[in-house]
């Protein structure tokens, strides 16, 4: 296993960049984006990857991350990037250690070497699935209906720095509800433009109640919400595939 970067030495330079792919599922949807950081850096230095670092007094892993889902929902498109010190000679052997370190409910779908462009920028839109425990179809979808026919609907958000106003309606691009045959309950699928503030499935769901005329003291809804798909958008607003540009081989689970 490589040892880390000793303090205070010069950094070995970055020879390789892999961006990966990643879920956040069942109890560790809970987990706070730091959480999940301090998770990935254990396993990459348990399963050895030789990752580069930066300068000065405490060195740390070159790890970026683009795009990452707020606390407390599921995803299937988690990206960051890692700079290495030495090539990796096979992403799927990578991608293998890595997962055989990292906690149930964090995977490691697939690894490609960066080629060209910056991530970050690719992520222009999410696909979220929001599944209602109480809702049916008759019942929320002219909720959703009524919330796509507003020019603008916006809610408050409880942030650390106090309160802050979002406007929901603005950033989604196209919203639907469906039941599928196996399913229990009433589910939305909507795409949601990545944007400053981040509009968030409880910015949504909490624009619904507003177009229900429900009070914030109202009993609340039970849902859980995952996000299906991150990257760009496409010309009939789909989102697409972030890693597409990069990808030499497609390495999946």
């Amino acid at each position: 296993m490589p040892a880390r970067q000793p303090a205070g030495s010069a950094p070995l330079p970055v020879v390789q960049r892999i961006r990966l792919r990643y879920t956040k599922r069942g109890r560790l949807r809970f987990a706070s984006h730091r959480d999940l950081a301090r998770a990935f850096e254990r396993a990459l230095r348990r399963s050895g990857v030789p990752m580069a670092y930066s300068a000065g007094f405490t060195p740390h892993p070159k790890i970026s991350y683009a795009g990452a889902a707020p606390t407390g929902v599921a995803s299937e498109a988690e990206y960051l990037e890692i700079g290495l010190q030495a090539r990796a000679a096979d992403l799927n052997e990578l991608r293998e250690r890595l997962n055989a370190a990292l906690p149930e409910g964090v995977d490691v779908l697939e690894a490609v070497e960066a080629r060209a462009g910056g991530l970050a920028e690719r992520l222009e839109a999410s696909l979220w699935r929001v599944e209602f425990a109480d809702l049916t179809v008759s019942h929320l979808e002219p909720l959703v209906d009524g919330l796509l026919g507003r020019a603008q609907l916006a809610v408050e958000r409880l942030t650390k720095d106090g309160r802050r106003t979002v406007d929901v309606r603005s950033a989604i691009l196209k919203a639907s509800v469906d039941m599928p045959p196996n399913a229990e309950h009433a589910i939305m699928e909507a795409v949601v433009r990545q944007a400053t503030p981040a509009v968030r499935p409880d910015d949504i769901v909490a624009a619904l109640r507003v177009v229900a005329g429900l009070a914030h003291d109202a009993p609340q809804w039970s849902y859980q919400a995952t996000r299906v798909a991150q990257g760009p958008l496409d010309d009939s607003g789909a989102v697409g595939d972030p890693l597409a540009t990069d990808r030499l081989r497609r390495v999946t689970s």
